[in-house]
């Protein structure tokens, strides 16, 4: 998806519409239309291609009105009907003029929301498409295309699949718990991330590796499916026996992966000078990311100094200059609805427009947040209006959101690649929230009652857990 895409924005005064059929518009922009008319519109042929945004948009949101599956063979079948004209011969030649804008179509689709042919029912459809091509002409340019299209769909999945996989492994190796992290006192024996890298701006780099790998696995279609209507076969098909938001969910774990390594790391040290070193730090590594436009990294590592845990370790902040801190946390301040964080994105976005260098392109938003906002403009506007039809300006914002993030997505990382420090980042054992609270203890010791009663249960909570593994 390009910058070019253009998404007509949602109207709020009321207007005077022009309906054509059962289609709606104003100022030659589609804002209403029956689910039937608009799945008609993505419909090539001779004489027709859809606008690239209507389909990037009808695409994106129809989930929400039924199964891409059923969409793509309702839409293959108008194709071939309508070509129909009695004479074999007649509709071999009528086929065979519309095949490339049918290729083109499905082009688009496999291109840009390649996950929906994890589906079976979709890679069928795909293939019956083929052999009709074929049929038409096997060695025309649109029976080539489609083999070619249907290489790098396979190819993509294939990467998906391996994505999943390593990911899955770093999770396992992650969440085997070496007996080192189970006390504070053996755990100060293990390497901190100081010890392996001892400059912000390259840890911030490596930061930027891992949002950027795990970006571009996510799904457009992922936005939508935390929403979209359930497939009644969804247990019983290939496609749906992997969560449709899996990449989606795997992203958010990453975030709070991060804030609990951060929350690890400055918890773990016994001296007092040590955490204060580790904690200016992770300020100057979480200014490092604000500077690349890693707004999902730095929020990560605001909470995880936010948490309780570290935010009560007086004596350690006591020896901290927080300035910068306080600085980054006013950009990411919540009031007003994150308004100065959606400053500094906005600003991040213009230098990426206009970038001369590929470190200038980078733009990784707070994740969490762009998740929200999809959500409620989802709840905020009704998908159907009265007369029964789909709200087409609903579905334009969704899409203009969602192709903002593929724009995001598409950035290749300009820095190197240190292997190490990447490998800890994601498989270095974390403590749970019990285990950082009781090391919180354990650095500076309970100041009121109700402390020493939650140091108390900890250890007897944690004990009994250890005996029972």
């Amino acid at each position: 998806v390009q910058r070019s895409l253009n998404f007509p924005g949602i109207f709020h005064t009321q207007f005077q519409k022009d309906c054509y059929g059962e289609m709606c518009y104003h100022d030659n922009s589609l804002v209403s239309a029956s689910l039937e008319a608009l799945i008609q519109h993505l419909v090539p042929t001779v004489d027709y291609y859809p606008d690239r945004s209507y389909v990037f948009t009808f695409l994106l949101s129809s989930r929400l009105f039924l199964p891409p599956y059923e969409l793509m063979t309702r839409v293959c079948h108008l194709c071939v009907e309508q070509q129909r004209s009695g004479d074999a011969l007649l509709d071999k030649i009528r086929f065979r003029e519309v095949a490339p804008k049918l290729v083109q179509l499905l082009t688009e689709w496999t291109e840009t929301f390649p996950y929906d042919f994890r589906d079976e029912r979709m890679m069928r459809c795909l293939k019956d498409m083929t052999h009709h091509v074929a049929r038409g002409d096997e060695v025309s340019y649109s029976w080539r295309a489609m083999q070619q299209m249907t290489q790098r769909l396979i190819k993509r999945l294939s990467a998906l699949g391996q994505y999943e996989e390593a990911v899955a492994a770093l999770n396992a190796a992650a969440m085997e718990r070496p007996a080192s992290l189970k006390s504070k006192q053996a755990s100060a024996q293990r390497n901190d991330v100081l010890s392996l890298c001892d400059d912000p701006f390259v840890l911030a780099q490596q930061l930027t590796h891992i949002e950027l790998d795990r970006l571009s696995f996510i799904g457009p279609e992922e936005f939508i499916q935390t929403f979209a209507m359930k497939d009644p076969l969804e247990n019983h098909k290939g496609f749906f026996r992997k969560r449709k938001t899996s990449n989606l969910e795997a992203y958010v774990s990453w975030f709070n992966r991060l804030s609990y390594l951060v929350a690890t790391e400055i918890c773990m040290p016994m001296k007092k000078k040590h955490r204060a070193r580790i904690i200016e730090f992770f300020i100057d590594v979480a200014q490092e990311c604000f500077n690349i436009g890693n707004f999902n990294s730095l929020m990560a590592i605001i909470t995880g100094m936010n948490m309780s845990p570290v935010a009560r370790l007086k004596k350690t902040w006591n020896k901290v200059n927080t300035d910068k801190f306080e600085i980054l946390e006013h950009q990411m301040d919540p009031s007003s609805n994150f308004s100065n964080y959606r400053t500094a994105l906005r600003g991040a976005n213009q230098r990426s427009e206009t970038a001369h260098s590929s470190q200038e392109k980078i733009v990784i938003p707070f994740f969490s947040l762009l998740i929200k906002d999809i959500y409620f403009l989802n709840e905020g506007c009704a998908s159907r209006l009265p007369n029964g039809h789909i709200n087409f300006e609903k579905l334009w914002e969704l899409a203009k959101q969602v192709s903002e993030f593929l724009v995001w997505r598409q950035v290749v990382c300009p820095f190197d690649r240190d292997r190490r420090i990447l490998q800890y980042l994601v498989t270095t054992p974390i403590f749970t929230e019990d285990e950082l609270h009781l090391a919180s203890y354990e650095s500076e010791g309970p100041e009121n009652n109700m402390e020493k009663d939650s140091r108390r249960s900890l250890r007897s909570s944690l004990l009994h857990r250890e005996n029972r593994t």
